[in-house]
């Protein structure tokens, strides 16, 4: 006597059992944790940082100020090399000018912002033609500065009437630009805390008030 709970292949001596498979997946995944649904759980989004905003150097504390150059520093030395962009582009002492450092800055969070997980799909496209544009201005900067492979100088400074005649600027020979780098933001972090530390000597303990 066959077993009613069983059925067996046509030609073969295999007892196959009758499996149920009147299963309803809609409830099994409502009623699963969130650890089992992976990437597909409730808490997924929730997890994805926002796009960051823009940087305001002026306004970073010391911290976030060192953060902030090493941070630009890496992706500049990426881009170049991904690009295969000259000097006239970008510069070795790029860090030493203010107009480089912004609109590398800028594009670097806009490069963030493209490739955000939550980004739409052709975001990186509209960053490249940034990028294009971008790359004039930098040859403008580069050219307007005087800074070379090889040898750097401030940017020149336009006096107007009745202030002081801005100082000659003289090309510098560059021997390490990473070592450069390191003492240069080295310097700029600390006029950034001592300017903090200055600046909350003058609170009062108690209420946090400046005096």
């Amino acid at each position: 006597m066959s077993d009613p709970n069983s059925d067996r292949h046509e030609g073969s001596d295999e007892i196959v059992p009758d499996l149920d498979t009147d299963i309803d997946l809609d409830a099994a995944l409502a009623d699963a944790p969130d650890d089992d649904l992976g990437d597909a759980g409730a808490g997924y989004a929730e997890e994805v940082p926002a796009p960051p905003g823009p940087v305001n150097w002026y306004l970073l504390s010391a911290d976030a100020l060192e953060n902030e150059w090493y941070e630009l520093n890496r992706w500049v030395e990426r881009l170049r090399r991904t690009y295969g962009l000259p000097a006239s582009v970008i510069p070795p002492m790029w860090h030493r000018h203010d107009e480089l450092v912004w609109e590398l800055s800028a594009l670097h969070v806009h490069w963030l912002c493209a490739y955000h997980p939550e980004q739409d799909g052709s975001a990186p496209f509209g960053w490249h033609r940034d990028f294009a544009d971008a790359r004039n201005r930098l040859r403008d900067w580069v050219a307007a500065s005087g800074t070379r492979l090889d040898r750097d100088r401030p940017t020149r400074q336009t006096t107007w009437p009745g202030e002081e005649s801005a100082e000659p600027v003289a090309d510098v020979f560059v021997a390490d630009r990473d070592q450069d780098f390191v003492e240069y933001v080295a310097a700029q972090v600390a006029e950034r805390r001592a300017a903090e530390d200055a600046f909350f000597a003058g609170a009062d303990p108690e209420t946090g008030e400046i005096r």
